[in-house]
């Protein structure tokens, strides 16, 4: 049941609507801002295949061959194995790609938890859930996430402006719901389907709205318009730009324009409970490997970091050692909360086993908060020569190459290509127009900074240190009728 690389791009000639740069593209698997994020993705798929891979990132049952990425998680070991698998991928590809399924699937598993809220209103919905769960997992298929509307003026309510800026349902008929609006989306032009659902609520007191709607949308279905963002792979030469041109996962507006959306496909319509439990739960599995993509960022600016001080012989430096032992610390937190999210693990309403849910948004806020800092801190390290180095052509033109080689030439171990290749691809980590579009994209891809927050304060228990502190201070009995408020 594992696909090939073929297989999905194939799966991606479907005449799917896109655009970029204000042209309409044909084949996007051809087309030099997709290509390179295309070829990563169909390498995890052929990746499946092959002998020195196949047993780790996938397992046999009733004779069927499936992945290990979307294994509904029912024992500690479902976790591991993807850690496992995430971190050969990561390794083979040689970088960091995050919007490629796996760390979307878990949205998906979030309903089956939410499964008897959506039976509330209609049992169809909650039959939809455990066929699509079964879908994505018996296909293999790319699936993503649809969060995030345009919203327009936020002082209004979406039914005082354009509709059309949240996503809304605008009519039923026998085949299905029929959808308007539009979404932001990462990887959407190149992936197979998407969940779409309400970012926040639509709605004030109301049990029932229009724009409370959850489904799973096709993105080459008839209406579905991607308009996409500029690439950052193509505009340079990968020598100087090693990453942005390799791992560039290229958002798009995602238009709706009249979309039908079958019945099968509907998880949710109109009731606004049931679109508020979803998105209450929505990242209890999806955040654990968002973050763990955050490790090997970290990991990146350490070794970035770290091969600059030895190339430079500064790596003796105590206070160079402090700064390395900052970005240490930044990865070892990272690391710390996830193995302890699993280790801690939790049974879920729908019989799954969750990461610890307080451990694990607690890691998301270290990971995300202080990414900025550390990357500040791998800036330092590696020093000016970043954002001063000239390219690779000057490197190896006659005239200016003599030159620059005799100055990036440190000694017998380290020449001047080797210098420009860690300088180049620093520059790409951490300073690049690439860079800074990732360091957004981690601020808010799952949620902004406060409402990370609010999952730490809605998943922590305060039972404990309520009651150690009402007991060390003497607090009277009076007191519990007070803490249950």
């Amino acid at each position: 049941m594992i696909r090939t690389g073929d297989e999905y791009r194939n799966g991606l000639r479907d005449g799917r609507e896109v655009w970029i740069d204000g042209e309409r593209v044909s084949d996007i698997t051809g087309h030099p801002a997709f290509r390179p994020i295309i070829d990563v993705k169909a390498r995890m798929y052929d990746m499946q295949h092959e002998a020195a891979y196949q047993d780790r990132l996938t397992y046999v049952e009733d004779n069927k061959r499936n992945t290990i990425f979307y294994k509904p998680p029912k024992e500690t070991r479902d976790w591991t194995d993807k850690v496992t698998a995430v971190d050969l991928v990561m390794k083979d590809i040689g970088g960091v790609v995050t919007r490629v399924g796996d760390e979307t699937i878990g949205e998906v598993w979030s309903l089956i938890d939410g499964r008897d809220v959506l039976a509330e209103f209609d049992p169809r919905f909650a039959d939809n859930v455990d066929r699509h769960v079964q879908n994505i997992f018996d296909n293999d298929i790319f699936h993503v996430s649809a969060n995030t509307d345009p919203k327009g003026d936020r002082s209004k309510p979406p039914q005082d402006q354009d509709p059309d800026m949240m996503v809304h349902v605008v009519k039923e008929t026998d085949a299905g719901i029929v959808i308007r609006g539009a979404k932001y989306e990462t990887a959407a032009a190149y992936a197979d389907q998407a969940f779409l659902k309400p970012t926040v609520g639509a709605w004030a007191n109301e049990k029932l709205s229009d724009y409370a709607v959850g489904c799973i949308v096709k993105m080459g279905a008839p209406g579905v318009k991607h308009i996409c963002r500029s690439g950052f792979a193509g505009r340079s030469d990968p020598k100087d730009y090693p990453l942005a041109n390799r791992f560039d996962e290229v958002e798009a507006l995602v238009v709706f324009d009249n979309v039908l959306i079958p019945w099968e496909d509907v998880f949710f319509y109109r009731h606004t409970k049931a679109a508020q439990y979803i998105r209450a739960t929505l990242h209890r599995y999806s955040a654990f490997p968002y973050v763990q993509r955050l490790l090997y960022v970290a990991d990146m600016m350490i070794g970035a970091a770290m091969w600059n001080a030895k190339q430079t012989g500064l790596d003796k430096l105590q206070s160079v050692r402090e700064k390395l032992a900052d970005l240490v610390c930044y990865r070892e937190g990272i690391n710390a909360h996830l193995t302890a999210s699993i280790t801690l693990a939790e049974k879920s309403p729908g019989g799954l086993l969750m990461p610890n849910q307080s451990l694990l948004y607690a890691g998301r806020v270290h990971a995300c908060s202080q990414l900025p800092a550390m990357m500040h801190i791998a800036r330092e390290l590696c020093g000016g020569q970043i954002c001063v180095t000239p390219n690779a052509a000057a490197f190896e033109a006659p005239g200016s190459g003599e030159w620059l080689k005799k100055f990036y030439s440190l000694n017998e171990e380290w020449e001047a290509e080797d210098r420009r290749k860690l300088l180049a691809f620093a520059r790409d980590l951490l300073n690049s127009d690439y860079a800074g579009h990732r360091l957004t994209f981690v601020q808010f891809a799952q949620a902004p900074h406060f409402n990370h927050l609010a999952a730490v304060y809605g998943a922590f228990d305060f039972e404990g240190p309520l009651d150690f502190v009402r007991k060390a201070a003497g607090l009277s009995d009076k007191v519990l009728g007070a803490k249950k408020q």
